[in-house]
């Protein structure tokens, strides 16, 4: 019974230590011109504070992710930063509608960006976003940044693995068999739509508490009325794959 006041008292720094490893954040919100003939824009992200490589990689990927969802136009003008995409993505609309006033319903664009993982070597943003310039419906996805603390690098998905081939192996087996495809018949045999009828990784993976995840967002492998098709992996059943392993 002496040993329990040592083992917490061991515990609490082991936390202590862990969190000192955690990076730090601020939430960063930012909304569009408010007025009647003005497209909705509302930006939710966190901006990462630490005076650090990995915090103004962070931040950066961050702002280029952001441009890249809301640029929109023939791509003549310069953006240089997130204001400047926010007021190209209203003066679109504002144009747009002055020419077809009775064609041009309402414009919007939001953006969450969710802290979903982080240990001592990695950490892993996850960025939501719903954009909608028309038509019969909007579009929304979800897409990965993962980053090395150590380097202060954003890491692509390939830098993710020791063995990749090996991963996207068994990735297929999994999602065979999470979405019934027989394992001897065509990738697309139940109606998916994989370019050239062969499995392929989704373009967006990301570290999560629960495992690797893979989003096919719409549009990707089915069809907008099947939704976003997600694949998550435990990191007990993959670590082998892995660069930076993670305990489970």
């Amino acid at each position: 019974m002496k040993k329990t006041p040592y083992l917490i008292f061991l515990l609490l720094i082991a936390l202590g230590c862990e969190n000192e490893s955690n990076l730090t954040f601020e939430p960063m919100e930012l909304q569009g011109e408010n007025c009647k003939d003005c497209p909705t824009i509302e930006i939710n992200v966190p901006k990462a504070l630490d005076d650090t490589a990995v915090a103004k990689t962070i931040n950066r990927s961050l702002e280029e992710e952001m441009i890249s969802l809301l640029s929109f136009g023939d791509g003549e003008e310069e953006i240089t930063g997130i204001q400047s995409a926010m007021t190209s993505f209203t003066d679109s609309f504002k144009e747009l509608n002055e020419r077809f006033p009775d064609e041009t319903p309402g414009w919007e664009a939001k953006i969450d960006g969710t802290i979903v993982y982080e240990d001592p070597q990695m950490i892993t943003i996850q960025v939501e976003s719903y954009t909608y310039t028309g038509g019969a419906h909007g579009y929304g996805s979800t897409s990965y940044l993962n980053f090395d603390k150590q380097s202060g690098t954003e890491l692509e998905n390939w830098e993710l693995f020791d063995d990749l081939e090996g991963f996207q192996k068994f990735a297929e087996t999994k999602f065979r068999i999470q979405e019934d495809i027989p394992q001897d018949e065509n990738i697309n045999a139940t109606g998916f739509m994989f370019d050239g009828d062969v499995f392929h990784l989704s373009n967006n993976m990301g570290y999560t508490k629960d495992g690797l995840q893979l989003i096919y967002n719409q549009y990707e492998v089915a069809s907008y009325a099947d939704g976003p098709i997600v694949l998550v992996l435990p990191y007990n059943e993959i670590n082998l794959y892995l660069k930076q392993k993670v305990k489970s």
